[in-house]
């Protein structure tokens, strides 16, 4: 189960117990964040959110992101100038994405695509046999 969340200016495709970092949110770590500007769950697509759901996290800490330099110089003025940056981050971890104020269904392992059957030798042909005997 997977979900599509909107949040400083920037989408994300999220999923339970994912970890990332985001802009900036206020907070500390070990709060928990609840984000409601839902765009897609699963194949639920919304105009422009979908109605009722919502995907809440938890902060894991609140982090800078690497320093950008920006260098200007204008050349033959003896002219130049020199500023970094670094963005404030948050990372988080998703705890559950809910529709409609419920946890969603996690997808069952019944469900899941059944193994194909191994075939015998005699089935596999000739050449078959010679392969099982040096695997063994």
């Amino acid at each position: 189960m997977f979900a599509v969340i909107k949040t400083g200016g920037k989408q994300y495709r999220v999923a339970a117990n994912d970890e990332f970092t985001i802009e900036r949110l206020p907070g500390e770590a070990g709060d928990t964040v609840t984000f409601g500007e839902v765009l897609m769950v699963d194949s639920t697509i919304g105009t422009p959110f979908v109605e009722g759901a919502s995907v809440t996290a938890e902060i894991v800490e609140q982090t800078r992101g690497k320093k950008v330099i920006s260098f200007k110089k204008r050349r033959r003025q003896n002219s130049k100038r020199t500023r970094g940056h670094r963005q404030d981050l948050t990372l988080i971890r998703i705890s559950e994405i809910m529709t409609g104020g419920k946890p969603a269904p996690k997808k069952s392992a019944a469900k899941a695509k059944p193994e194909a059957p191994k075939k015998t030798a005699a089935e596999a042909g000739p050449g078959a046999e010679a392969e099982g005997a040096s695997a063994e």
